[in-house]
């Protein structure tokens, strides 16, 4: 029997496979496009595994989905640490510091990840309903997310954090929206995001560009180039702008479809 490719990761599964072993992607199911391209992202069955390294992920739940890890020794996940929901009494975990210091702190982002090492149980949700997005990175891959919506990534990722300039005054007040960047050098990883209300995605052609509400960005390929953009508009004698961003192909964008304007703590 053929093998089964999953149209969200394009791992190829074994014959009978009802979900993907990397992402969780339901094999059974007809990838839903929208006209205008947008899939939606998987929606997980509620008690899906699967796996990363030696280790395995669980979902639970549906509405406010949770991610339950059985990290095996050797692996690890980083996170910020409001997300942990619970863990094992004997699972280590430890402070992971970041670059960047009083800007990160400025920019609403958090000052100290938190890193939980196998073996153990460690699980994680957000406070609010939406969807987990499940994205296997493979080798030499860099993605942008928007900020506080990172759920955990493995140790194999690198972080780091990028600023667009001129979105800030839409989503926090500040003077730049700052994005975290997750890279991936010899070694596959898994990033998690979560997304509030339904998750969809896009690919863009080179040179291809669509307007995006800042509030409903998700995250992008680094290849995707992002910048503010204010359209005025005019109602009788007033001219109010709105502000866009304007997403410049080639690459994957993903955006959510209840978006959350974030504060700075």
């Amino acid at each position: 029997m053929d093998r089964i490719e999953c149209q969200w990761c394009r791992l190829q599964n074994a014959p009978g496979a009802t979900s993907c072993l990397t992402c969780g992607a339901p094999l059974d199911v007809r990838n839903m496009v929208s006209d205008s391209g947008w899939r939606e992202a998987p929606r997980l069955r509620d008690m899906t595994e699967f796996r990363f390294g030696n280790s395995t992920v669980q979902v639970e739940g549906e509405l406010v989905p949770v991610a339950e890890i059985a990290l095996s020794q050797g692996d690890a996940v980083y996170f910020e640490h409001h997300v942990l929901l619970w863990k094992d009494e004997h699972t280590p975990v430890t402070a992971m510091p970041t670059q960047g210091g009083a800007r990160r702190i400025f920019g609403g982002m958090p000052f100290v990840l938190t890193m939980a090492y196998g073996p153990g149980r460690v699980a994680f949700s957000r406070d609010s309903p939406g969807e987990l997005v499940v994205l296997p990175l493979h080798p030499g891959m860099e993605l942008d997310v928007r900020e506080h919506a990172f759920l955990l990534a493995s140790n194999t990722i690198g972080y780091s954090f990028v600023r667009i300039q001129g979105l800030a005054n839409v989503l926090h007040g500040g003077n730049g929206m700052y994005l975290d960047r997750f890279v991936t050098a010899g070694a596959p990883g898994l990033l998690m995001l979560h997304g509030y209300g339904n998750v969809f995605e896009r690919w863009l052609q080179p040179g291809e560009k669509i307007m995006v509400e800042p509030g409903g960005f998700l995250y992008k390929d680094a290849s995707v180039t992002m910048q503010a953009v204010q359209m005025p508009v005019k109602t009788g004698l007033l001219r109010r702008g709105m502000y866009l961003a304007e997403m410049t192909g080639p690459g994957r964008v993903g955006i959510q479809s209840m978006y959350v304007h974030h504060h700075a703590e």
